[in-house]
């Protein structure tokens, strides 16, 4: 005879847990929504801020409103690059192109040598960094 009830010793597997409904997901997703929209409007509203000059303005510097450009000369007046390699040469006039100008015209230190050659400024500048690249050749 075969017995019906099942024996109190056999292990019974638990089922595995069901996949979650689509209701319960969309829930979650309204409930992040809300949060996020919450979290946006409780949020203060940021000040227009201008960060502060790198290098101080010397007085006598014309002044633009344009907005600062990196130039790509290969030659600029008023600095010897002749008795540099060509690798320093290259990393001279890279900082040359890529340095504003502290004078506040919004130029490239080469840019500033050439339009406006007087600007004593970007000349000890440009004789600075020639000075770096020779002393970090002869390390």
């Amino acid at each position: 005879m075969s017995s019906t009830k099942s024996n109190s010793n056999e292990l019974t597997t638990p089922s595995p847990n069901p996949a979650p409904s689509k209701g319960s997901v969309a829930s979650v997703v309204v409930t992040m929504m809300l949060l996020a929209a919450l979290v946006w409007a409780l949020s203060p509203a940021h000040p227009n801020l201008q960060p502060a000059p790198l290098r101080p303005q010397p007085p006598g510097c014309p002044k633009l409103d344009a907005e600062f450009v990196p130039t790509n000369y290969t030659e600029v007046p008023h600095v010897a690059l002749d008795s540099l390699s060509k690798e320093q040469r290259n990393r001279v006039l890279l900082r040359l192109n890529l340095e504003p100008c502290p004078c506040g015209c919004n130029l490239s230190i080469a840019a500033c040598l050439i339009d406006h050659p007087d600007c004593g400024t970007c000349k000890d500048l440009a004789q600075k960094i020639v000075a770096e690249e020779r002393a970090a050749r002869d390390k």
